[in-house]
């Protein structure tokens, strides 16, 4: 089986539950193909540097998979049906990240900062 990366950008008007329910209904296809979802990571509500598909924001999510590739390619084929995804990306890695993602670390730091200010 093979490790991936998967990164997707849902609508910006979607609520919070509603990209929760897309993130388990694409871990569905995964497991239904065999393989697992090892971990996911909502990133939140960002904004784009441009505009895609007349969206200024995106909810940003990342999956980490141990799946086989015909299991990826099914879940990346819904995603291309789905009306909700704006954008995509799956890449295969040579093992995956335990603990937090860099994306989440940064989160973290930003409100240890902020924090420490208020304090001070």
């Amino acid at each position: 089986m093979g490790l991936y990366e998967h990164t997707f950008l849902a609508r910006q008007d979607l609520s919070t539950a509603q990209v929760d329910a897309l993130s388990a209904e694409f871990t569905k296809i995964i497991e239904a193909g065999e393989g697992s979802v090892k971990k996911t990571e909502y990133w939140g509500l960002k904004s784009l540097a441009y505009k895609i598909k007349k969206n200024r924001k995106a909810h940003f999510v990342m999956l980490n998979i141990d799946a086989p590739p015909a299991a990826v390619k099914e879940m990346e084929r819904n995603i291309a049906i789905s009306d909700d995804v704006i954008r995509h990306l799956t890449i295969a890695v040579e093992e995956l990240e335990e603990g937090p993602s860099v994306q989440m670390r940064k989160e973290t730091e930003r409100r240890e900062r902020r924090e420490r200010r208020e304090r001070d």
